[in-house]
C-alpha cells in the first residue's frame, strides 16, 4: 500500500496539465479519505499507518507549495 501511495503521489505531482492547486486538492482529498475510513474500531497500528501516509502526502504537497506543506507537517506533529 505504501509503495502504491508513493507512486500515486508522484504521478499526481508530475501531471503537466493540472495546476498546482488542483494537484494539492487531489492530494488532500486522498488524505481526507484515509482519515474518514478510520473509525472507533480502528487499531492503533491502522491509525499509525494513516498518519505515516499522511506525512508522505504532506511531503508531496511541500514539493508543490513549500509553505503549505511545511505548515501541515508542523500541525501534524503537535
Amino acid at each position: 500500500m505504501e509503495a502504491n501511495l508513493e507512486n500515486k503521489i508522484e504521478k499526481i505531482i508530475n501531471y503537466k496539465t493540472w495546476s498546482d492547486r488542483r494537484k494539492i486538492d487531489v492530494l488532500l482529498e486522498m488524505d481526507c479519505v484515509m482519515y474518514t475510513n478510520l473509525g472507533i474500531e480502528s487499531t492503533l497500528e491502522e491509525k499509525r499507518n494513516v498518519k505515516m501516509m499522511s506525512k508522505r502526502i504532506y511531503r508531496g504537497i511541500s514539493k508543490l507549495d513549500k509553505t503549505l506543506g511545511d505548515t501541515m507537517m508542523r500541525a501534524m506533529d503537535r
